[in-house]
């Protein structure tokens, strides 16, 4: 946030980031974001950095912002994780110490076990404070962490949102390349001379 603050206003092309994610991990920080007592801090906290983010920001910029989401509980504590992997409770006495030095959810108002939807109340506030969201995209991890949970699937995927400042601004558009199969069937079809056949051709009733 200091940093921002130092930097001339509509100086920056684009940002790419993946700020802390609500309660957890600690950085050991003073100041850091993500350990507020409630979701609703957080994004206030959150948000007023990207306040200077959009400042920064060239009118042809853009901003894309990586987040993952927490689940409703008492507190972030270890919860036997490493007991469960490495036979005791701590691997380290840092993370000890972190675990009684973690704050509370004292005013935690959604069931316990919820997901919290702390990437979309961040998008929510962002969008009420100006932005233009343009996509939501969904970063899947084939390698995710293990989850011990029974009674519910995998989360390996995360959102990564992009966000406008301006409704025209600069935006590039990536093609996949054609497979080479693609590529020989193609010429194929020039070289025979075909014509389009409905019957054998893949096709779109309107084209654009």
């Amino acid at each position: 946030m200091v940093v921002l603050k130092t930097m001339p206003a509509n100086s920056v092309d684009c940002v790419v980031t993946s700020p802390p994610y609500w309660q957890l991990r600690d950085y050991g920080v003073e100041g850091q974001l993500g350990l507020e007592t409630t979701f609703e801090e957080y994004i206030q906290k959150l948000c007023g950095v990207f306040d200077e983010v959009k400042r920064v920001l060239k009118p042809t910029g853009t901003c894309w912002v990586n987040m993952g989401d927490t689940y409703a509980s008492s507190g972030m504590h270890n919860c036997n994780f490493n007991l469960r992997w490495h036979g005791k409770k701590y691997k380290r006495d840092k993370q000890a110490m972190a675990d009684e030095t973690r704050p509370a959810r004292l005013k935690m108002t959604i069931p316990q076990k919820s997901l919290v939807l702390i990437p979309f109340r961040f998008a929510v506030e962002m969008v009420n404070r100006a932005w233009i969201l343009r996509n939501v995209i969904v970063w899947h991890k084939p390698n995710c962490m293990p989850c011990s949970a029974r009674d519910r699937f995998t989360i390996d995927f995360e959102y990564l949102f992009l966000f406008s400042k301006s409704q025209r601004y600069f935006f590039a558009r990536q093609f996949e390349p054609h497979h080479e199969s693609t590529k020989e069937r193609v010429e194929t079809f020039i070289r025979n001379r075909e014509t389009f056949d409905p019957s054998r051709h893949k096709h779109e009733n309107q084209g654009g």
